[in-house]
């Protein structure tokens, strides 16, 4: 995915009043205010109940379902190879947020903090946090993009992680 497709879907979901924050790879760009690297895919944290506007924006733009792993997430890909991992979020009154896991019991928890803003091809974007970002980058064996995307927000941000 580039930039332009970014926005082109950031846009899209706008227009059809579905709010998003961009996670993954692309998040941590963001933050970075630069692409730093090649993304297979766009992570996207959406409001739960804004999913069936979400859906026909993007089925507009040519997306369709491909994996349906609900209540966790599921993923959208178009004729153009552009794939989109989406992640339902259910809000609280304080603005946290929640998001199922496969383990039952232990969702994935979003403080309101969190949500910020970013910048992807000279435009401000949604995204999540730094904190975030790193929180969401462990417990697990880190690919070589992992490694490198946290050593760019260690050398931006001074912030410590766990690899």
């Amino acid at each position: 995915m580039r930039d332009a497709d970014v926005l082109e879907v950031l846009d899209a979901l706008r227009a059809a009043g579905a709010q998003v924050w961009i996670a993954g790879g692309w998040g941590i760009d963001a933050l970075l205010r630069e692409q730093t690297r090649p993304h297979r895919d766009l992570d996207l944290l959406h409001r739960r109940e804004q999913e069936p506007a979400a859906l026909a924006a993007l089925a507009e733009l040519g997306f369709a379902e491909r994996t349906d792993l609900r209540p966790v997430r599921f993923v959208l890909v178009d004729g153009r190879g552009r794939e989109l991992d989406l992640h339902p979020l259910v809000f609280g009154p304080d603005g946290d947020a929640l998001q199922e896991s496969h383990r039952a019991g232990q969702p994935f928890h979003y403080p309101a903090s969190c949500f910020v803003t970013g910048t992807i091809g000279g435009r401000e974007v949604p995204c999540l946090s730094v904190a975030q970002q790193v929180s969401f980058h462990q417990g697990y064996e880190p690919a070589e993009r992992d490694r490198q995307d946290m050593a760019r927000l260690r050398a931006a941000f001074g912030v410590e992680t766990h690899f």
